[in-house]
């Protein structure tokens, strides 16, 4: 009996996969943004710089240009420090913003205003790089 409760609980161990990825830490300046014409584009609103379709609910962040190059790509996954959710980089900033994101509030003008703008850490996803140490 005890060898199989032994085995039961070495078996519950949580599991290491090395999926060939690492999240990466920033600290960036974070505002908040809705699908409204104003903020977006006048013609198509819920389109992102990408040509995704988007809509109130999305967990999405748009980052600014110079993001890019470090990994924050497209498609990208981009955890915020304090929040669980998992967010998804699919819209891209003005060239004029630098080390910033800009989280999609959907239609919650309020909501966007109350998280106004703050310096935040964030965690996001990117390849492992091949020279890189274990």
């Amino acid at each position: 009996m005890l060898t199989a409760v032994l085995f039961s609980v070495a078996s519950c161990k949580e599991k290491v996969v090395d999926d060939g990825y690492i999240w990466k830490k920033l600290r960036v300046m974070a505002t908040a943004y809705n699908s409204f014409p104003s903020q977006t584009s006048k013609i198509h609103p819920g389109i992102t710089a990408w040509g995704d379709s988007i809509k109130p609910g999305m967990k999405i962040i748009a980052v600014s240009k110079d993001l890019i190059p470090l990994g924050l790509d497209y498609n990208t996954q981009v955890k915020i420090k304090g929040d669980t959710s998992i967010y998804l980089v699919k819209d891209k900033m003005h060239s004029k913003w630098k080390n910033r994101i800009d989280i999609y509030m959907g239609e919650d003008k309020e909501k966007a205003l109350q998280w106004g703008r703050k310096k935040i850490t964030i965690h996001y996803r990117v390849k492992r790089d091949s020279t890189e140490m274990k």
